[in-house]
């Protein structure tokens, strides 16, 4: 097997497993653990994986992106905590944009039901969650062309009715975030929701595991110092939490 090949079958898997182990892949390679570190190396640099303590994990593009349903499977344990303290941050709100995918999915089962509440999504499942729930919720879906992966509306249906709301609160997810580059994900329909949401908006909410620090997708949608909160996990360095306080935000780790 060449180099390409090797490589190929790295990314293949880490996109398939959601991660993958130099030990693991240098057996099943049949080369040596420098080998598949190496190859690891080169994948970083083309953007393709991000590296970790003896592995590493795929990075979202405009070529590859991960289902809801896989994103259900991983680190909930820590998404639940993130989503936890981001709900806590409603404050007097009575109007919330909550983004597409697993962990607003989170903030939306997080809010407090003794309030009414107001909230605009383009996620199917949040909308299905809080309209079959007990609380005190008005749910305004957006309307639009639904994503099969993440079964989220985008298309200028849906930026065009969010564009008539003024919103007090907005829960947002991306792809990545990185000082230099902001936040991103790899769908421009979905940069376009997301970018609409961001100027609606009164006050913004970041809620994001730490593997989304440093990654960069292919349509940027919001600055850093555009959120008031970015609520992550406690496996993101103190000083990186830093960083990106310096850009604006309070950055809450749990």
């Amino acid at each position: 097997m060449s180099a390409e090949e090797r490589q190929r079958t790295i990314v293949a898997t880490a996109r398939r497993e959601g991660a993958v182990d130099v030990g693991r892949l240098a057996v099943d390679l049949g080369v040596a653990k420098e080998t598949v570190r190496r190859d690891l190396r080169v994948l970083e640099s083309h953007g393709l994986l991000r590296r970790t303590h003896g592995g590493a994990y795929p990075v979202e593009s405009a070529g590859f992106e991960t289902t809801l349903a896989f994103r259900t499977t991983m680190h909930v344990p820590e998404k639940r905590r993130i989503a936890q303290a981001a709900a806590g941050m409603l404050g007097d709100a009575e109007t919330v944009f909550i983004d597409e995918g697993f962990t607003p999915q989170l903030i939306a089962e997080a809010l407090p039901r003794d309030r009414p509440l107001t909230v605009v999504t383009a996620s199917l499942p949040v909308a299905s969650s809080l309209a079959a729930g007990d609380g005190e919720f008005t749910v305004l879906l957006l309307g639009g062309r639904v994503r099969g992966g993440t079964l989220a509306t985008v298309e200028h249906w849906t930026s065009k009715m969010l564009a008539g709301f003024v919103i007090d609160l907005a829960f947002v997810g991306a792809n990545g975030i990185s000082r230099e580059h902001g936040l991103t994900t790899p769908d421009p329909a979905v940069g376009e929701v997301k970018a609409q949401a961001v100027r609606a908006s009164r006050r913004r909410v970041f809620a994001g595991l730490h593997s989304k620090f440093g990654a960069v997708s292919f349509c940027r949608f919001a600055e850093v110092g555009d959120f008031e909160a970015i609520v992550t996990s406690t496996a993101l360095p103190g000083h990186e939490a830093h960083r990106y306080a310096l850009r604006g935000p309070q950055v809450i780790r749990v």
